[in-house]
C-alpha cells in the first residue's frame, strides 16, 4: 500500500517470460514513468545475457555501479532495486557483487514465470527439519542437540575425533563442518589452517547483520501474510500469527525484518523497538488502535557473509585438502550468495563430495527452474557465447526470496 492506501502486488500475467511481470512493474506506485522505462531497459539487458555477465559490464563492479552505468535514477535505485536486493542478499548495493544482483533478477523475475514465488515456513524451523532427524535415526544415526563442539582433533594429516562438552569424543569416517565461517575457523586445528591456503583465505570473508523485531498486540492489526515496505528502516513485516499453524488470533504477532542493518547494530533495543513500532503505525493503521503487549529485538551481527565484489575467491570448496574433512554453509563455494537456497546447495555439494571419495558419483544438487519463453532463447545464446569464449564455469545463481511483493511507500 502507498501513502494513499493503494496496494500493488507482483503477480505474473499471461505474457511469457521475461515479460510476465511487466504489468506489475507498470502499476508500481512509487516510480515515475521515466524510472519504469529505465528499469525495463536494464531488465532487458539482464535477460539478453541470460543472467550471465561474469566477463561483461558487471565484472569487478558493485551492483550500485552497474545500476548507475545503466542509467538508473536514485528514485529507481531506492524504490525498486534496493527493495529487492538488500533483502535477497543481505547487503547494501555498494557492497554487492554485480553478478549476484543480476542473477537475482534473472532467476527471480525474468527466466521463469514462477521464479518470483516465495515459500515461507508455517512451522518453527526446528519442526521444519524434524523429518531429517527421523530419517537419520531410522538408519541407525544419532542427532545431538544443544551439544557444544569444543575441538576437532587432527592426527596424521586428518581429523581423528570431535570433542564436545565434558570431554566426550566422537570418531567417524568423515567430518562435515556446517557452521558459520567464523566458527569454522575457531574449530579447525590451527596447524591445518596455517598449512592450507584454501582454508586460510576464509579469514578474508566479511559479514553482514540482520535485525528482527517481534511485536505482540492485544488485537488483530494485520490481515495479509506479509508486506514489503519501502522508504523506511523496516523492510519486511511478517504476520507470524497467520503464517504459524500454532498461533491463534489472526495478526496479533508481527515480525519486522531489516537486512544489512548496520545502522542498528550500535542502537539500543529500546530505540529499535520505538523506531519499528512507529513505522508499523504508519504502514498498518490498526496498530495505532492496539495495545503493545510485548516486543523483543534479535540482532544477528554476523548473520551472513557479505557478497562483496570479488568475495568468491575467498570461498572454499566443500571438499577440503584434508581427506576426511568437508565443509557446508552458504559461505562455501556454491555459486549462490548468502541465502537459504545457497546453504541447502552447499549441503548437496558436500554430500556429493563425500560420495565421490567413497567411489560413488551421484548428482544431488537440484536443478534451477528452467528458463521459459523468450528467456529460454536468450539463456541458450548466453550459454553458447560463454562456451565459445571459454568463460569460467560455475556461474552464480541468485536468491528467489523476493517473491510476491506488496509495496508500501511514504511518497
Amino acid at each position: 500500500m502507498d501513502s494513499a492506501g493503494h496496494h500493488v502486488s507482483m503477480e505474473a500475467s499471461a505474457f511469457p517470460a521475461p515479460f510476465h511481470l511487466a504489468a506489475s512493474l507498470a502499476d508500481y506506485p512509487s516510480l515515475s514513468f521515466s524510472d519504469k522505462r529505465a528499469i525495463a531497459a536494464a531488465m532487458l539487458a539482464i535477460a539478453r545475457v541470460g543472467g550471465r555477465n561474469e566477463s561483461g559490464d558487471a565484472a569487478g563492479r558493485s551492483m550500485l555501479d552497474w545500476l548507475r552505468l545503466h542509467g538508473q535514477s536514485e528514485g529507481a535505485i531506492s524504490n525498486f532495486w534496493r527493495v529487492v536486493l538488500v533483502s535477497a542478499l543481505n547487503e547494501e548495493l555498494a557492497r554487492i557483487d554485480a553478478r549476484y544482483g543480476l542473477d537475482v533478477f534473472w532467476k527471480a523475475f525474468l527466466s521463469s514465470r514462477s521464479g518470483y514465488v516465495v515459500g515461507i515456513p508455517r512451522v518453527p524451523l526446528g519442526e521444519l527439519y524434524e523429518g531429517c532427524r527421523t530419517v537419520i535415526e531410522q538408519r541407525g544415526g544419532k542427532v545431538l542437540c544443544r551439544t557444544v563442539v569444543r575441538e576437532l582433533r587432527d592426527e596424521q594429516g586428518g581429523i581423528s575425533a570431535v570433542v564436545v562438552d565434558g570431554g566426550r569424543q566422537y570418531v567417524a569416517d568423515f567430518y562435515l563442518l556446517a557452521v558459520p565461517h567464523e566458527a569454522a575457523l575457531e574449530l579447525l586445528p590451527k596447524r591445518i589452517t596455517a598449512a592450507e591456503p584454501q582454508l586460510m583465505r576464509i579469514r578474508n570473508l566479511q559479514v553482514s547483520p540482520i535485525t528482527s523485531v517481534h511485536f505482540w498486540f492485544d488485537r488483530e492489526v494485520m490481515a495479509g501474510p506479509f508486506v514489503t515496505v519501502i522508504g523506511r528502516t523496516t523492510q519486511w513485516i511478517f504476520n507470524k500469527s497467520r503464517l504459524s499453524e500454532q498461533q491463534q488470533g489472526g495478526g496479533r504477532y508481527l515480525q519486522s525484518v531489516i537486512s544489512a542493518s548496520y545502522e542498528l547494530v550500535a542502537r539500543s533495543r529500546q530505540e529499535i523497538i520505538a523506531l519499528c513500532h512507529t513505522e508499523l503505525r504508519e504502514v498498518l493503521p490498526e496498530v495505532a488502535k492496539a495495545h503493545l503487549l510485548k516486543a523483543t529485538v534479535v540482532k544477528e551481527t554476523a548473520a551472513t557473509f557479505s557478497p562483496q565484489p570479488g568475495s568468491d575467491r575467498w570461498r572454499p570448496a566443500q571438499q577440503t585438502p584434508i581427506p576426511n574433512l568437508f565443509l557446508a554453509g552458504d559461505w562455501t563455494a556454491t555459486g549462490w550468495p548468502a541465502t537459504m537456497e545457497g546453504a541447502v546447495r552447499s549441503g548437496y555439494l558436500a554430500s556429493e563430495a563425500i560420495l565421490r571419495v567413497c567411489g560413488e558419483s551421484r548428482r544431488l544438487v537440484k536443478a534451477d527452474l528452467p528458463p521459459e519463453g523468450l528467456a529460454r532463447y536468450w539463456a541458450r545464446n548466453a550459454f553458447e557465447s560463454a562456451w565459445a569464449g571459454a568463460a569460467p564455469e560455475g556461474g552464480s545463481a541468485g536468491s528467489v526470496e523476493t517473491g510476491q511483493l506488496v509495496v508500501s511507500s511514504k511518497e
